[in-house]
């Protein structure tokens, strides 16, 4: 199966136009998200745990504890991943067309423990720089305690969708001569003045790195 390929489980049926499966557009939307959602099955029963991931190529990373429940559970299993931006609130003037503006990638497949050692240092760097760009040269490597702590799962791109929703609210024609307020409150994420950690041996400035915008592309 090649990227961008549609297949049954990754198919959008409701309101197929505002479907994708370009791996461009998908890759934009997990590049600028923090975070992901897990979802995996344990003994007949399904589990949706948010984590942070990283993307190198094709391939999404999450990772944590040795001893998590999750990452144990999702190494070799069928596992859903999704990321979800949030870009607005949509008011209409009926309550029953409110929406809200937003773009979902949505990840099916069979993920995998990282067990070769580079393989897994790469992805972690991915994670810590999707966080936050430029801080894996300014902090301390893994120890081999750290390291060996540390379960990395990685997830093939290869089924994927996105899905997305942009634009003012659709009301009924007859609902457009009411005396209510309709349209769009635009939402985003904004970063605030550092905190410095009173641990510090020194009082630093801030890097210049923390004043980075997340890559950002509208649909």
């Amino acid at each position: 199966m090649e990227r961008g390929e549609v297949t049954p489980r990754t198919a959008v049926r409701r309101v197929p136009e505002r479907g994708s499966h370009g791996p461009g557009l998908i890759d934009a939307v997990i590049d600028e998200a923090f975070i992901c959602h897990l979802g995996f099955i344990e003994d007949g029963i399904p589990f949706v745990v948010p984590t942070i991931h990283g993307r190198l190529g094709d391939t999404v990373y999450f990772h944590g504890s040795s001893a998590s429940r999750a990452l144990r559970r999702s190494r070799g299993a069928e596992v859903c991943l999704t990321v979800t931006i949030l870009d607005g609130l949509v008011l209409a003037r009926s309550a029953f067309h409110h929406s809200m503006n937003y773009r979902s990638a949505m990840v099916l497949g069979r993920a995998r423990e990282v067990t070769d050692a580079e393989e897994k240092l790469r992805a972690l760097q991915a994670l810590v720089e999707h966080v936050c760009p430029g801080r894996w040269e300014a902090a301390r490597r893994p120890n081999l305690r750290e390291f060996s702590k540390t379960l990395v799962v990685a997830l093939s791109l290869e089924e994927a969708s996105l899905k997305v929703r942009s634009g003012p609210p659709v009301d009924e024609d007859a609902d457009h001569d009411l005396d209510v307020w309709a349209g769009v409150l635009p939402l985003e994420m904004v970063a605030q003045t550092p905190v410095p950690d009173e641990l510090m041996k020194r009082q630093l400035p801030a890097p210049d790195y923390l004043k980075w915008p997340r890559p950002i592309e509208r649909l």
